[in-house]
């Protein structure tokens, strides 16, 4: 198959949490390297060529270039990014050999980054939103996307969750059907906010370019790399704790949204000391049961004397408009809750599967100069989430006395 157009044409075309982790990085650790490695938990057959389709939309990032329009609004939007950092974006070209792309006989992809991290933490995001839409380009199933049908089916989520008074975002770029897909339901739930008057909101996206598009709010602030690069540096029981102490050095209390199931609740709650749970502004629920995890996140704050009913829980354990309105009644009143909606919200058309499609950090080590890598794992609240070699799992998990798995 040829001709197939060049899939990310803006530099921001990805998610403000990449932005601020790459700042975090930079700041903290900027010789580390890393190694990174997609898994396609549906363990799907791709179609044959697919791979030679891949390598070319990632050699196509390297025309990618910030442009002053792109950093003026990132400016006027996210006060929280030092000055600094946009004369590094302004210079960052992206190089396809960080890129590893292969597919076996059968059709399963493989697909690894391997560099600094401050240059490879801007790839994860791009190449799963050129998976997922080359996926459906290749298939054909492109073709059946009704756009006209989904601004109205995503008008009425909006109208449904601004009703029932939930303060909501758009966290689906990385397994979107499209762009296309991603432009349409942005401007739906916008023109569905302004026109409507509600005690919800749609708060804005997680895009930075579909932010800039349609004038909105950038929303993210971190994802479970972090806390996993620096458990494999230093170990997992203390690295909640190192994540939050480097974060709030790089952002002074701004962007105060904490990740913390990576290890699970337990080790976290252990590191997270009152002077943190009055820095950081809320916490982000992206495993487990939402309604026990709000309920051990409520206590925790009881026990520190901090009126939970005054931080911010954001909820974005694969939600869609049904269960983030049950959520809203349930908590409403003991925290502030909002939500992040990815895949309900940019690949839900009838009749097309989403891509259950992740990039994960495999390997870190703390400078080029290490002749080896530390292997790495995530261990949520789901433990089919769990990530990462078994032995380092196993490792992982009995430095944490967690108890093992079946």
């Amino acid at each position: 198959m040829s001709g197939i157009p060049q899939i990310i044409n803006w530099f921001t075309d990805d998610d403000l949490y990449k932005f601020t982790m790459c700042c975090a990085v930079i700041d903290n650790y900027p010789r580390t390297q890393v190694k990174y490695r997609f898994n396609d938990r549906d363990d799907t057959v791709y179609p044959p060529g697919f791979d030679v389709e891949l390598r070319k939309q990632i050699q196509h990032l390297e025309n990618l270039r910030i442009t002053d329009q792109e950093v003026n609004f990132m400016k006027r939007k996210c006060s929280f990014i030092p000055e600094w950092f946009y004369s590094f974006l302004k210079g960052f070209r992206y190089d396809s050999r960080w890129v590893k792309v292969e597919q076996d006989p059968e059709g399963h992809l493989s697909v690894e980054f391997e560099g600094c991290w401050s240059n490879t933490i801007l790839l994860e995001v791009k190449v799963l939103a050129i998976i997922s839409e080359l996926y459906y380009i290749m298939t054909g199933e492109s073709r059946n996307l009704d756009y006209k049908d989904y601004y109205a089916r995503s008008w009425n989520k909006a109208e449904r969750l601004i009703d029932a008074g939930c303060f909501f975002s758009d966290f689906g770029t990385r397994r979107r059907a499209s762009f296309e897909a991603q432009d349409c339901v942005v401007k739906a739930m916008k023109e569905c906010n302004d026109s409507k008057k509600g005690p919800g909101r749609f708060t804005g996206t997680s895009n930075v370019y579909f932010a800039m598009k349609y004038d909105l709010t950038p929303i993210g602030t971190m994802a479970h790399e972090l806390i996993c690069a620096i458990a494999g540096m230093y170990g997992p029981q203390m690295s909640n704790h190192i994540a939050m102490q480097a974060w709030s050095q790089t952002y002074r209390g701004a962007l105060g949204t904490f990740l913390y199931d990576t290890y699970g609740w337990r080790i976290f709650s252990l590191n997270f000391s009152e002077d943190y749970a009055n820095m950081f502004k809320g916490l982000r629920v992206d495993s487990g049961d939402n309604y026990k995890q709000l309920d051990l996140i409520i206590e925790k704050y009881r026990s520190l004397n901090i009126d939970s009913a005054t931080k911010q829980v954001v909820f974005s354990n694969g939600l869609n408009v049904d269960e983030a309105i049950k959520i809203q009644r349930y908590a409403e009143g003991k925290c502030l809750p909002s939500f992040g909606i990815g895949t309900h919200f940019t690949n839900d058309f009838p009749g097309i599967k989403p891509r259950n499609i992740v990039i994960k950090l495999l390997a870190v080590k703390i400078t080029e100069s290490w002749p080896f890598y530390c292997e790495t794992c995530k261990l949520s609240e789901d433990k089919g989430k769990y990530t990462g070699n078994k032995a380092v799992v196993d490792r992982f998990m009995e430095a944490l006395h967690l108890p093992k798995l079946k």
